[in-house]
């Protein structure tokens, strides 16, 4: 797909982040992440030279690391001393680069992180295969802790996640799906994993049940929030600038809350504009450009976007109050400025 230019205005938009606090955040944990980064290297290290070719290809693409580093602040944060914070940041990683692998495949995607995904280098057999070995490895490692409860909360997340997926799977082409039945598919799909990694920092910090259920809401709420702003960004930001195609998701049909807001609040014309470039979606399995570029206008023109961004703010505050339970520090004002630059990226 070519790059869609959306008609919105700068106001439209998250505002431009702030990377003198993104810059803050990476020095503070500088050391330990290369630590995470070491230890992601060494178990990816395989006898199968395509496991060894895909894995580098996928984990090498850079990415934000952001929920290892979310493990790393949460248990920082609450004075932890040992060294499996580490282990379970690199876990995480896993868990969520064999998520993209499978979630390129059923979505055939062909771009990520500004390069071509590994099912269009290497094929969708392969991609599945490769997320399949590092989940397997994921749970290798996590082993290694010792922990029950380690294990307890990432094989629930894990769970949650592919039920996530398929319930989106399901929702592709249907215009009826409302604000709670979609805010219940990207709490399980993207908010679970976020909710893991920050809840695995307490309970290795070895938290109260109160903390670590506050700490876990910060996570799960820190996760809605970057997966709403993700979905504006797929209708305004340009192609260069996310990595990937925009327009994605209205493309395969998917009624993200952009979508559904604008599908609320638009005249009978322009709802039924929408509601057919869905169904289209399902027949035919994907949109082309000339098919997408009028629902985004529409969109776009609604105040939708503007609605999503505005919700996913609310989430954000929510989760800072959440953090109330932490003792003042360096790792919590890092959590803190972490929720509030997910509201202002344009990536």
């Amino acid at each position: 797909m070519s790059q869609l230019e959306a008609p919105v205005s700068v106001a439209n938009l998250p505002q431009k982040p702030d990377r003198d606090s993104d810059n803050h955040v990476d020095e503070l944990i500088a050391d330990v992440m290369a630590t995470v980064n070491h230890q992601i290297q060494r178990a990816l290290q395989s006898d199968v030279v395509l496991i060894n070719q895909m894995g580098h290809y996928i984990i090498g693409a850079g990415g934000k690391r952001l929920r290892p580093k979310l493990v790393l602040l949460s248990a920082l944060a609450q004075g932890y001393q040992g060294n499996h914070h580490t282990n379970i940041a690199a876990v995480i990683e896993f868990i969520h680069t064999a998520t993209l692998l499978h979630d390129d495949v059923v979505d055939s995607s062909s771009m990520r992180r500004g390069r071509e995904t590994a099912n269009t280098v290497w094929g969708n057999e392969a991609a599945v295969l490769v997320g399949d070995f590092l989940y397997s490895r994921s749970f290798e490692m996590m082993v290694e802790v010792g922990q029950m409860r380690v294990m307890e909360i990432l094989s629930s997340a894990t769970n949650t996640i592919a039920a996530g997926e398929v319930m989106q799977l399901m929702n592709i082409g249907e215009p009826d799906i409302g604000v709670e039945r979609y805010m219940e598919v990207i709490s399980a799909k993207t908010g679970k994993l976020f909710e893991a990694a920050t809840q695995l920092g307490a309970v290795l910090a070895c938290a109260s049940t109160d903390v670590e259920q506050a700490i876990a809401r910060y996570g799960a709420r820190l996760g809605l929030a970057f997966q709403l702003i993700d979905d504006a960004l797929d209708y305004t930001a340009k192609s260069d600038e996310l990595g990937k195609n925009a327009g994605d998701d209205l493309a395969e049909g998917k009624p993200t809350l952009p979508l559904i807001y604008a599908l609320q609040s638009s005249d009978n014309a322009d709802a039924q504009a929408i509601r057919k470039a869905l169904l289209r979606a399902q027949d035919k399995g994907q949109l082309s450009d000339n098919e997408v570029r009028p629902v985004v206008e529409l969109v776009c023109q609604s105040g939708a976007i503007e609605r999503t961004v505005e919700l996913a703010q609310q989430q954000v505050e929510l989760a800072v109050r959440d953090l109330d339970c932490l003792p003042a520090g360096v790792y919590k004002d890092a959590l803190v400025a972490v929720a509030e630059a997910s509201v202002k990226r344009r990536f």
